[in-house]
């Protein structure tokens, strides 16, 4: 069964774009929040990183990664990258 995604990201951040296009090269379904515009998943964002910078990818069963880290997602994506 596929990890749950979430991608917290504003529409003006150029490694928020990279992240997303990463994700979806790798046919990985995941799910967007506009921390620009969305105060409530800004509150998570803040409460799960404890600070504003985007992107946080969020990959369930592992730490919030914070900033466009291609090796730390891969790591926490393993098993769904495996084969591709």
């Amino acid at each position: 069964m596929a990890k749950q995604v979430t991608v917290y990201s504003t529409q003006s951040c150029p490694w928020c774009v990279k992240a997303k296009d990463f994700l979806k090269e790798c046919h990985i379904k995941f799910e967007e929040k506009d921390v620009g515009v969305d105060e409530e998943a800004r509150d998570v964002m803040l409460e799960k990183t404890g600070q504003m910078g985007v992107p946080v990818i969020d990959i369930e069963g592992s730490e919030p990664i914070i900033g466009f880290d291609v090796e730390a997602i891969k790591e926490a994506l393993a098993d769904e990258l495996k084969g591709r």
